[in-house]
């Protein structure tokens, strides 16, 4: 009789669990289409394609462009089609953590709601970044507005993620939060410098400079607070062996990102690739923080005293 019951409730054990591994696995589908997308929109912008497609939301007045169809059409068009699939995803989110409620943390559907608004947000800039003719205002908040979304789906998943922590982080989450708002608000000095082709304008006319060296010397920040959640990483006796490899990819992410960087400043953004590549790099970066700090704050309540995102 024992085992009947104790089948029973490994039964529905599992059963409660499926709703949250199809979200958990739909969320990290979309977090790469979202890497995609962020990546394809820097190709757009270096490539001057940002207005390829005159119009919005079709492209010349159709689905598929196919005549008017070249590289700056192709990359603007499939920035939109990539679009569209998030947003299609972010709906079936959506209603998945509403229709699965009574399974799945409280905090879900609040959470697949705040991604759904950010992604029609994210649509109405893309818009306007048409039809206001890539006003920079508006290019830059169109990237913070995708990393805000990236950030929330990475917290989502990670908090999805099976993990039993240690209890020994400490100070990390605190550290590892700040690091990661400011490898954020790094990242929008940087689509600041972007969007207004600063870059350019020092180099060419000794204009927008200062714009440009607000981004060099915020470097500093951001690469001080990721260097202490490294060492601090690796000063920290009995750490989980998740978090280890987070600090230590995070080190590595960013060393390479100041390379990129110092390479695309070398070279006044005349090579495409390494440009997509540095932002690219960079929204990564950011993601290994958010993951991180997300695990280490699961970590610094392990002991089951405070309920965070994690947890029912």
């Amino acid at each position: 009789m024992s085992e009947f019951v104790l089948k029973q409730q490994n039964e529905a054990a599992t059963e409660q669990q499926k709703p949250k591994e199809v979200i958990r696995r739909l969320v990290w589908k979309m977090s790469i289409a979202t890497l995609i997308l962020m990546a394809i929109g820097s190709a757009t912008r270096v490539m001057n394609a940002g207005l390829a497609c005159p119009d919005w939301p079709l492209c010349y007045g159709e689905l598929v462009p196919a005549k008017q169809m070249n590289l700056q059409v192709f990359l603007e068009w499939f920035h939109r089609l990539d679009a569209s699939l998030i947003g299609i995803s972010a709906i079936a989110l959506f209603g998945l953590s509403w229709w699965h409620r009574q399974a799945l943390p409280r905090w879900l559907p609040w959470a697949g709601t705040f991604a759904l608004f950010l992604i029609v947000f994210q649509g109405i800039l893309g818009g306007l970044t048409v039809t206001q003719l890539l006003r920079f205002d508006i290019v830059t908040a169109h990237l913070g507005t995708a990393l805000l979304f990236f950030i929330t789906l990475l917290i989502i998943g990670m908090a999805l993620t099976p993990y039993q922590g240690t209890g020994n982080v400490g100070k990390l989450p605190w550290v590892g939060l700040t690091a990661a708002i400011l490898v954020y608000l790094q990242s929008l000095l940087g689509a600041l410098v972007g969007s207004r082709w600063a870059l350019h304008q020092c180099f060419g006319g000794s204009q927008l400079c200062g714009v440009m060296y607000s981004h060099i010397f915020g470097l500093v920040p951001p690469t001080v607070a990721t260097l202490a959640v490294v060492l601090i990483s690796w000063r920290t006796p009995a750490l989980h062996p998740a978090l280890r490899k987070l600090a230590n990819m995070a080190g590595g992410l960013l060393i390479l990102q100041i390379l990129l960087g110092f390479a695309t400043f070398r070279l006044h953004l005349q090579v495409e690739p390494l440009t997509v590549t540095h932002q690219a790099v960079g929204a990564i970066l950011l993601g290994v923080l958010v993951g991180f700090t997300v695990l280490a704050l699961r970590d610094w309540a392990a002991n089951g005293e405070i309920e965070v995102i994690g947890d029912r």
